[in-house]
């Protein structure tokens, strides 16, 4: 499994991160729209997995806007110090204007790197989190290898992800939701109809459920758990370094 999904086929990688380098200004929005909020919930929820160790310092890959940072930032005093690695300049630009804007400069960097070459020492943090960005990557299986590298033992790596409902009522539903109504609005708000058409065709193809556990089972993270969300239209996935 790469983790090529068959839109991603046709599409570089670095002409995805040109493509949210294009709809950066109109991120955040989208995703509090078009998730009906409930995308705020579910980095909180992703905060309850982290382990009991006081101080812990933080990796946030494909950070983006740096949304998950800030929420850990306000959901659990355990996370002293956090960095959040992405490719997109433009959405990083936007993520250190809401850290300064929090007062929380001093604790927290975002730096423009590769989720397949993570610029974090080995065994250097307590956590490793990565929302709606796995499916973007091209190789799954290097991708959470490099965030078991940065984790100390017994660290955890929790994965936001959407994922597919399993009733099939809630499902036909869903997917209709994601294939005619989704790519409108997205394209109305952002004026990037490819982006969200791209969006919700790695929604459908990316490996959900057991199939991205074990994904994580394989790169050796251990106590892997999946955690649906919201009727299972996204899932949170813990491991242990």
């Amino acid at each position: 499994m790469t983790g090529v999904t068959e839109v991603a086929k046709h599409t570089s990688r670095h002409q995805v991160w040109r493509m949210f380098d294009r709809i950066a200004p109109r991120y955040d929005l989208l995703n509090r729209l078009l998730s009906g909020r409930r995308d705020v919930a579910w980095r909180k929820r992703m905060a309850a997995f982290l382990n009991d160790s006081p101080h812990q310092t933080v990796v946030d890959v494909a950070t983006g806007t740096a949304d998950v940072l800030l929420t850990f930032a306000n959901a659990s005093p355990k996370v002293h110090r956090g960095f959040g690695v992405d490719m997109s300049t433009q959405m990083l630009a936007i993520g250190r204007n809401k850290i300064a804007r929090a007062g929380l400069s001093d604790r927290f960097s975002l730096i423009e790197g590769d989720a397949l070459a993570l610029p974090i020492e080995n065994q250097s943090c307590d956590a490793a989190t990565i929302a709606f960005g796995i499916r973007n990557v091209e190789d799954i299986q290097s991708a959470l290898s490099e965030m078991r590298r940065v984790l100390r033992s017994g660290g955890r790596c929790i994965v936001l992800e959407f994922s597919l409902p399993s009733t099939r009522f809630f499902r036909a539903f869903y997917l209709f939701y994601l294939r005619h109504f989704l790519p409108r609005i997205g394209n109305l708000i952002s004026g990037d109809s490819a982006a969200y058409t791209y969006l919700n065709k790695t929604i459908e193809t990316f490996p959900h459920g057991e199939a991205f556990c074990a994904e994580m089972r394989r790169v050796g993270f251990s106590d892997i758990s999946a955690h649906p969300q919201t009727f299972g239209i996204a899932s949170i996935y813990v491991g242990t370094a």
